[in-house]
């Protein structure tokens, strides 16, 4: 009897101690800097290299916008006192526009920028992105975190604690 006891006393400790084993193994969190990733991937340089031309290229035709409006500018207030009612209303109207242009080319400039930079990126992000997976699968890890902004960027599942934090603060909807 007493050997019989101490058979399935063993099985149930083996048991226990398998199932906190995996336990353990199921809940590993690991983290990594995804920005600092993104910036030492190969190809980088290149990015950087294509987004300061386009830059430069926006930069270069705002600059033309502005030294148009300068030139028009100078010219209607050195001319102002000899024009006539209706050039001068011309001259304050094209004023007007091409500092309209000028706004709008800045805000479509810098929405271009954001796409831009967007689209060549994220191959890279993508490419990160899988091989953060593919090292969390072969690692055993549940979840891996940006430790710069403790986002998460892997997940295997996980257990929902919404209802639980709920419950917690009260909140009953």
């Amino acid at each position: 009897m007493m050997k019989n006891l101490l058979k399935v006393l063993a099985i149930v400790v083996l048991i226990a101690v398998a199932a906190t084993a995996n336990a353990q193994k199921s809940s590993k969190i690991g983290h990594i800097e995804f920005g600092k990733l993104l910036e030492q991937m190969p190809g980088q340089d290149t990015v950087k290299g294509v987004m300061e031309k386009y830059v430069q290229s926006l930069q270069g035709e705002l600059q033309t916008m502005q030294s148009e409006l300068e030139m028009k500018g100078a010219d209607y207030q050195k001319n102002a006192a000899t024009m006539s009612t209706i050039i001068k209303a011309t001259k304050e109207k094209e004023i007007t526009d091409l500092q309209g242009r000028i706004e709008a080319f800045q805000q479509s400039a810098q929405q271009d920028l954001t796409n831009k930079q967007t689209e060549l990126i994220t191959p890279f992000v993508e490419k990160a992105k899988q091989a953060i997976k593919d090292v969390a699968k072969e690692g055993g890890f549940a979840y891996i975190l940006n430790a710069v902004d403790d986002i998460l960027l892997y997940s295997d599942g996980g257990e929902d604690v919404m209802p639980l934090v709920k419950k917690k603060l009260g909140i009953t909807q």
